[in-house]
Parts: structure tokens; C-alpha cells; sequence
């Protein structure tokens, strides 16, 4: 039987917390920064997690589950 593998695209996405939550960063400020204002780039700076709709899918590419 072979290994079961991690997605590597999931691997670089996401991380695990101590608590077992999944954080994620936030998408829309790699370009174009110049339309959107201080306060919503800021924003997007911060970590996020993982919604619980979403998370399952997360575990399973992550081979958590």
C-alpha cells in the first residue's frame, strides 16, 4: 500500500494551531493595491482561519482526517 501523501498546494497554505484550529491567509493583496484603501489592506494582512464549511476539505487534503 503506498504512502498517503499531503496535497503540496495545502501544505504551503495553511498551518495548524495549537488549539487543532486551521489558519489561512487572506487573498487580493498580491497587485493592485492602489484602488484599495489603508484600512482594508491592513486587513488583509492579518492571518484568518479556516471556516467550519471548509474545514473538513482542509483536513483531508492536509491528511489530518
Amino acid at each position: 500500500m503506498p504512502k498517503m501523501k499531503t496535497k503540496s498546494s495545502a501544505k504551503k497554505r495553511f498551518k495548524l494551531t495549537g488549539t487543532g484550529k486551521i489558519k489561512r491567509k487572506h487573498a487580493f493583496k498580491s497587485h493592485i493595491l492602489t484602488k484599495k484603501s489603508k484600512k482594508r489592506k491592513l486587513k488583509l494582512t492579518h492571518d484568518g482561519l479556516v471556516h467550519d464549511a471548509d474545514k473538513n476539505n482542509v483536513k483531508l487534503m492536509l491528511r489530518l482526517k
